[in-house]
């Protein structure tokens, strides 16, 4: 359940005057509803002002990897092998495009910064040994 506060309320809690608290809806700092001619302000309005929990920052990395010199064969048994790995949780979005005509593999990654370095080093290491 829900709690709602007004903003006498949330003065009282954050020891500010109301006067300050209707400052802080009116420039869109405090989230609020309008009930009537009053405002409330919800708890998780009042714990984002405050620094209260909040969701995490999502942070992720787009990288796109050109191995030449891969012929058809190799491509394939490469790309077999990087979209084959095991997926946990978290694991990066991984898509393999050959490119017969120029000899190049291509492996756009989309993921974590750590979980996508990891898979990139495999991928370095793996077109080195193709080499």
């Amino acid at each position: 359940m829900s709690e709602w506060y007004t903003l006498e309320d949330v003065a009282d809690r954050l020891g500010l005057h109301v006067r300050t608290v209707r400052g802080y809806v009116r420039d869109g700092r405090l989230g609020a509803v309008r009930i009537g001619k009053q405002y409330r302000v919800s708890h998780a309005d009042l714990q984002a002002l405050t620094g209260g929990p909040a969701r995490p920052r999502q942070v992720a990395v787009t990288s796109v990897v050109d191995v030449d010199g891969i012929d058809a064969a190799t491509a394939q048994r490469l790309a077999g092998f990087i979209t084959g790995l095991p997926a946990p949780a978290g694991a990066p979005h991984v898509d393999v495009v050959h490119e017969p005509e120029r000899d190049r593999l291509k492996v756009i990654v989309v993921g974590s910064v750590e979980a996508s370095a990891e898979l990139l080093r495999l991928v370095g290491a793996m077109a080195q040994e193709a080499a």
